[in-house]
C-alpha cells in the first residue's frame, strides 16, 4: 500500500483544519494529526506543565509520540494539519517521512489576506491555546510580518511529491478528489 502524508500549510483561519477533516472523511484509512488539538488538551489536562515562555516542547513531544505510534503501529495515510510555514522545518520533516517510504503532498492555503481577516474578526475559536498572542488577530498580524522571513514561505514545486495550492474555498473539493485518487494509485 502506498501511504501518503499530506502536509496542510498556512496561516491561521486559511482553512487547514476544516480541509483537513474534510479529507479524513473522504480518504479512506486516514488519520488527522492536528497540533492545536493537542495544545487544547494540554491546556486542559496539564496546564501547570505547559511552559511559561520558550518553545511548547511538551506540545512538540506529544504530537510525535502521536506521529510515531501512527507510522509504526498503523497503515494509516496521515494528514498532519497545522501551519508548516517554515521550509526549512517543512522539509526536515519531509525528509523522515520519505525515509519511511511515504509519498509527500503539500497543500497551500494561499487565501488572500482580506479573506483571511475577515474570517479572524468572525472567529468563535477559543484562544486559550494561544501562548504568544491573546488573539487570532494578532497571530494574523505576525505571520503577515514573518512572511519571506527567516525561512518562512510558501510551498514551491519539488519541496514534496505533489503541490497543491487553495486559493478559493472552491476549489477545496477538487483537491481532496486528487489526493484520494493518489491514495488509491
Amino acid at each position: 500500500m502506498n501511504r501518503l502524508v499530506i502536509m496542510t500549510v498556512g496561516k491561521t483561519h486559511s482553512g487547514k483544519t476544516t480541509f483537513a477533516k474534510a479529507l479524513e472523511n473522504q480518504m479512506f484509512n486516514s488519520v488527522v494529526i492536528d497540533q492545536d488539538k493537542h495544545a487544547e488538551f494540554l491546556q486542559m489536562n496539564y496546564q501547570t506543565l505547559l511552559p511559561k515562555q520558550g518553545k511548547n516542547t511538551i506540545k512538540y513531544a506529544l504530537t510525535q509520540t502521536i506521529v510515531n505510534y501512527a507510522v509504526a503501529e498503523t497503515n494509516c495515510h496521515l494528514i498532519l494539519s497545522n501551519s508548516n510555514r517554515n521550509r526549512k522545518g517543512r522539509l526536515k520533516l519531509l525528509e523522515q517521512f520519505h525515509s519511511k517510504g511515504f509519498t509527500s503532498i503539500l497543500v497551500s492555503h494561499d487565501i488572500p489576506e482580506h479573506v483571511l481577516k475577515d474570517r479572524v474578526a468572525k472567529s468563535k475559536r477559543d484562544t486559550s491555546i494561544l501562548r504568544t498572542a491573546s488573539t487570532f488577530a494578532e497571530v494574523l498580524t505576525r505571520q503577515h510580518n514573518e512572511t519571506n522571513q527567516d525561512d518562512v514561505v510558501a510551498p514551491i514545486e519539488g519541496e514534496a511529491d505533489h503541490l497543491f495550492v487553495i486559493k478559493d474555498s472552491t476549489e477545496v473539493e477538487t483537491v481532496i478528489r486528487k489526493i484520494v485518487d493518489l491514495a488509491q494509485i
